[in-house]
């Protein structure tokens, strides 16, 4: 099997194009292709009239070492690499070992249980939330009659944060050993559809993602695994002091001890009381960047139009999303984040009286507008004095958007013109936002530090630049975006993946500091599992 990159082909290609192509590229006779398969369909749309495809093949031919050996200087057709996922070990503990515990079970704690779970090591998985189903209505209750569950919501439950999600399965980390395609094919083993092992951004949605966690969890327990829900770990166990520190087990808010020396926190990057009780405990834990803003509303449709010009609406290219950024001149860098086409602004909240925002798009990608957080940079420079001074900072946004709001879990908004006038929006304009409960109209100004809100309102001029129309006078901010990413980094050693001065436990994810989304957490969840099991066989 070969591999060909970069072979182009119009948008609206025939059929017959793509092996016409394969077999003109490789030079060979249409007879001498047994079989191609689309490893990868990008495409380039600098060029709005002239849209490209952009594919890469895994192709069998005849002969295949000639064509390598007669194309050997061309550097996009190559061997196809193994992608194939191949456990660590074939081994299982000694009889009596206490099985590995993982405490969560987002997109990174379902992963380290699904890999434990098919070597054969039967984990028990604690999550603090409800399955998900039971989620979802708490989580859409919340959004419709301002009901907040502090464990059940949008944070908390099966399925992690990214289940209320654009769903996004792609990610910009190294993955030299093809964790993501196992990541992927596991994925469709669950009922996703089989175009995410292809096109450039696949995507799932939220109704898709809920049966897909299912069949995962249902899986895990076939295999032997444990799962317990609406279980809170309130406290690690450690014993010894200094380099000699080993985590022995959990207690639960039951006051129910489980023995384990193989401990997986993948807590997600709103688990404050988690946070705050290992830094309680001595675990090393140091206050990391993230990022603070807006969630911002344009019509779809302007987005189609801006990116695909008249090809906007083409099937393959679906619902267009952007990425964009800009240096404002106070030094903060101001950029797009967990952009969403076609979908909704949705409440967030994990914690009474603050409000917090993300987006969401089911797989259609067929709401009416276009949202992505607009974001400002900031490090720890901006809250210092303590490793968990992030979390006080996040809080405090969170909750002067709740007065801001209206005190009843309305989030409050501006109109993009509006805002970078310095002016109060009365009234909403051709965007309708799509937050629920409510959006109330106010000043968003104090929702953030000076030095925000002055490099967002530079942003929204410059961003015209880049999306001619995206300076739009009723596009409608939504605020405040605060859980970019976790406040914290849980420090761990780069070889065996264990906390920096606690062995056994294994920092994981995206609380932890390493992932940033739902792929690059199942990634890290595979690495962890992986870094487990070596550790419990060794």
């Amino acid at each position: 099997m070969l591999r060909i990159n970069e072979l182009k082909l119009p948008l609206n290609h025939p059929d017959h194009a793509l092996r016409d192509a394969i077999v003109g590229r490789l030079g060979i006779d249409s007879g001498d292709l047994i079989d191609f398969t689309v490893f990868k369909r990008s495409y380039d749309a600098r060029k709005k009239t002239a849209i490209v495809l952009i594919y890469a093949l895994d192709v069998e031919v005849r002969d295949e070492a000639a064509v390598l050996a007669r194309l050997a200087r061309d550097p996009h057709i190559v061997p196809a690499p193994d992608t194939g996922y191949k456990f660590v070990t074939a081994a299982l503990p000694a009889p009596g070992t206490p099985r590995p515990v993982i405490v969560g079970m987002g997109p990174c704690g379902l992963f380290v249980a699904l890999i434990l779970a098919q070597m054969g090591f039967k984990p028990l998985v604690l999550e603090r939330g409800k399955i998900v189903r039971e989620r979802t209505v708490d989580t859409f209750g919340f959004w419709r009659k301002r009901k907040l569950n502090t464990e059940s919501n949008v944070q908390f439950g099966e399925g992690g944060a990214g289940t209320f999600s654009d769903g996004k399965l792609y990610s910009q980390v190294k993955d030299p050993k093809h964790y993501g395609r196992k990541v992927l094919n596991e994925f469709v083993k669950s009922g996703a559809p089989e175009e995410i092992l292809y096109v450039s951004k696949p995507h799932i949605g939220t109704f898709r993602l809920v049966k897909m966690v299912e069949q995962m969890r249902a899986e895990i327990l076939a295999l032997g695994g444990e799962i317990r829900f609406q279980t809170r770990v309130e406290d690690v166990l450690i014993e010894g002091e200094g380099n000699a520190r080993q985590v022995v087990g959990v207690k639960l808010h039951t006051g129910e001890t489980i023995p384990t020396r193989h401990l997986v926190m993948a807590v997600g990057h709103s688990a404050r009381d988690t946070f705050e009780m290992l830094y309680e405990r001595g675990v090393y834990v140091e206050a990391k960047p993230f990022s603070i803003g807006f969630r911002v509303e344009h019509p779809q449709s302007l987005i189609d139009v801006c990116r695909f010009g008249p090809n906007a609406g083409n099937e393959i290219l679906g619902a267009a999303d952007y990425k964009i950024v800009h240096h404002a001149s106070n030094g903060r860098s101001v950029y797009s984040f967990c952009m969403c086409p076609g979908g909704t602004v949705v409440a967030a909240s994990s914690e009474e009286g603050r409000v917090v925002t993300n987006g969401m798009s089911q797989y259609s990608r067929a709401e009416r507008n276009a949202n992505s957080a607009i974001v400002v940079g900031i490090t720890p420079a901006d809250y210092p004095g303590h490793p968990l001074a992030g979390i006080a900072f996040q809080r405090e946004l969170e909750s002067r958007a709740f007065v801001l709001g209206g005190s009843n879990y309305d989030a409050p908004g501006q109109l993009m013109g509006d805002f970078v006038r310095g002016v109060p929006s009365k009234e909403f304009g051709s965007v309708t936002p799509s937050f629920k409960p409510a959006v109330h109209l106010t000043d968003l100004a104090p929702a953030l530090p000076d030095y925000a809100t002055v490099a967002l309102r530079e942003a929204f001029v410059a961003f015209d630049k880049q999306i001619k129309g995206y300076y739009k006078d009723d596009a409608v901010l939504t605020g405040v975006e605060t859980r970019t990413s976790s406040p914290i980094r849980i420090k761990r050693h780069d070889d065996n993946l264990q906390s920096l001065n606690t062995a056994g436990l294994y920092p994981a994810g995206e609380g932890a500091g390493y992932a940033g989304g739902i792929m690059s957490a199942a990634i890290d969840g595979i690495r962890v599992a992986e870094a487990v099991a070596l550790a419990m066989v060794g």
